[in-house]
């Protein structure tokens, strides 16, 4: 476990600290090798399922990055990172990223590769393995205007519009990671250090939301229903998170997604801006819902889900108290950050 960790580690360092675009694919390559046995860990049909899927969706995404820095190579004669990409190779690499990261409209394996996941694994896939893609896409930036603002509109909807009929947690999870990353990706190509700010507020929100469910040990918004008698304080503290990710004032998650609108304003493209808005409301409802059938049902609510036994968890709840104070309560900083 911890030689897979450390080569998680590895990995998305190597991507942040290369400059030459083999060691960037290798880096990469490395990440995607590591989590694998974790992800199928648990000998269930499921896990394996999704790890082959996450497998080849990853490893068609490195080669594509491989393609595309090669073709660059051949055109201009140099393999460096920081240097201008041509038009051709860098419109390649923007959609092998996308794939990586699991952006619409190449999201198709994300919600299904997060089903077959326990959650720490889950946790893993949506926060750190989002990083290493997103510095490169950052370093690529800006490419084909329109395509980076295709991507960004599609999945700011695609988030929103996936997650309204699910029950299942993860996949409710995978297209809120979708929606967000939409937001980062639109963003991007104006302010790579607002995008940066997204992702870095996105991730302890992620990591909450993800503990959570853990504590509760749920992954259906059914079975969440009956964490008011487990877990009270947690339970209370639960819609807080879940409207940080949707973005509502006064919580951390609202500040990313006002500088974002604010910054597409000022770039003068108030429709992307919009309809992003507008998308947001869609994810809203769906984090909507799970707070609902956690906190707002009655509580001796009868339930046709099977009741968990109530064990004394052992797990320190020292990091999922201090992501849920980050995710709640960080917008008063906001100044700073601008």
């Amino acid at each position: 476990l911890s030689i897979l960790l450390l080569s998680l580690g590895l990995g998305t360092t190597l991507t942040f600290a290369s400059s030459h675009w083999l060691l960037a694919w290798m880096g990469l390559e490395i990440s995607t090798l590591a989590i694998i046995p974790l992800m199928s860990q648990h000998h269930h049909p499921r896990a394996v399922e999704a790890t082959t899927k996450y497998f080849i969706t990853q490893a068609a995404a490195a080669a594509l990055i491989l393609f595309a820095s090669t073709t660059n190579a051949w055109i201009t004669g140099q393999w460096d990172i920081n240097f201008d990409l041509h038009f051709f190779p860098a419109s390649m690499l923007t959609m092998a990223l996308a794939l990586k990261m699991g952006l619409a409209p190449v999201h198709f394996w994300l919600p299904e590769v997060l089903q077959g996941l326990d959650l720490t694994t889950g946790l893993i896939l949506s926060t750190w393995q989002k990083l290493a893609p997103f510095i490169l896409m950052c370093q690529v930036m800006p490419v084909n205007s329109s395509l980076i603002t295709f991507l960004g509109v599609t999945s700011t909807l695609v988030g929103g519009w996936g997650g309204l009929n699910q029950t299942q947690l993860r996949k409710i999870l995978a297209y809120s990671s979708i929606a967000h990353l939409g937001w980062m990706i639109l963003v991007m190509q104006f302010n790579q250090q607002l995008a940066l700010l997204a992702l870095i507020i996105y991730i302890p929100m992620t990591f909450s939301t993800f503990m959570i469910f853990k504590t509760n040990s749920s992954t259906t918004v059914n079975t969440l229903a009956a964490s008011w008698a487990k877990t009270p304080a947690l339970t209370a503290i639960t819609p807080m998170i879940l409207l940080s990710l949707g973005g509502l004032p006064p919580l951390s998650g609202f500040m990313p997604k006002w500088m974002i609108l604010q910054e597409l304003t000022k770039q003068d493209i108030p429709l992307t801006a919009s309809i992003a808005a507008l998308s947001a409301l869609l994810s809203l409802y769906f984090y909507l819902r799970v707070s609902y059938a956690m906190t707002l049902t009655i509580s001796p609510n009868n339930l046709n889900a099977t009741t968990p036994w109530r064990l004394q968890t052992t797990a320190s709840t020292l990091p999922l108290a201090i992501s849920a104070t980050i995710s709640a309560m960080l917008l008063p900083l906001a100044p700073a950050t601008l």
